[in-house]
């Protein structure tokens, strides 16, 4: 299956946000958790959070399974790839579906794709302001302690000092978006 028209105004839409992210003066840090095990999360996260933090602690692999990208999605999903999360700074997980072309990079927001962003600790609620100052959020009720869609692409939710931010590369991915957003706040 080739590229849709709506794969090619997704992959625009989160470039240009990657662009506005990256010419932010504001730079919050994050304090995000890798999965365990993982090299390339192991390589994209500091040594000093993943030594700090439980190995309990949810990640961005944790809050979301693989049964719940694939339902989201609509197809089944391949394993989970550890990516730059370039708005949030840290470790993305991505689940791509079965026409993702093997070699996309996971550090790019592509269609046919579920990407989990999970920030944890003090600055949580800065990337979730910062990010929040960069899109036409529309404010989401019911969700965590706040909630908003950024228009077109994804969905944040700030519970306590924990934010997600959660990217199914579909058409019309506003509600399936909220079904993750719900289950990964029960992991939370």
């Amino acid at each position: 299956m080739g590229m849709t028209r709506y794969a090619v105004r997704f992959a625009a839409a989160a470039a240009a946000v990657a662009v506005a992210a990256g010419c932010s003066s504001k730079a919050p840090t994050a304090n995000l958790q890798p999965a365990s095990g993982s090299a390339s999360a192991a390589a994209t996260s500091s040594p000093a959070a993943a030594a700090s933090s439980p190995a309990t602690a949810p990640d961005s692999c944790g809050v979301v399974t693989a049964a719940q990208a694939s339902a989201a999605l609509g197809q089944p999903v391949k394993p989970p790839r550890h990516g730059k999360a370039i708005v949030e700074g840290g470790v993305a997980c991505v689940f791509y579906g079965p026409d993702v072309p093997p070699g996309t990079s996971p550090d790019i927001a592509a269609a046919d794709s579920v990407r989990v962003v999970l920030v944890t600790g003090p600055d949580a609620r800065k990337w979730f302001e910062d990010y929040r100052g960069k899109v036409k959020a529309q404010p989401i009720s019911g969700l965590g302690d706040q909630a908003y869609y950024d228009g077109y692409a994804s969905i944040s939710v700030l519970k306590g000092d924990e934010y997600v931010r959660i990217a199914v590369g579909i058409a019309n991915n506003l509600g399936p978006e909220k079904v993750l957003a719900r289950d990964a706040l029960a992991r939370m």
